[in-house]
């Protein structure tokens, strides 16, 4: 993991479409401020890690694990 030290109104740059700039910093808090474009989807992790659990759930992911594990037992 890079870590990096900006101060407020400092930003960082990812790739030529992505500038990260902190916006504020209050108390224990940093508020940062995002462009990229339309296309990249940003999210804060507990909600990235949510949307996932329920796309698996959607897809069935815990049935295919059932389904996996039947099969090897099958070819015992």
């Amino acid at each position: 993991m890079l870590v990096l030290t900006r101060k407020p109104n400092e930003s960082i740059q990812i790739g030529e479409d992505i500038e990260i700039k902190v916006i504020a910093v209050e108390g224990d808090q940093v508020k940062l401020g995002i462009n990229a474009p339309g296309h990249v989807d940003i999210h804060r992790h507990e909600v990235y890690l949510s949307i996932q659990e329920e796309n698996n759930e959607a897809a069935g992911y815990d049935n295919l694990s059932i389904l996996e594990a039947l099969s090897q037992q099958m070819k015992k």
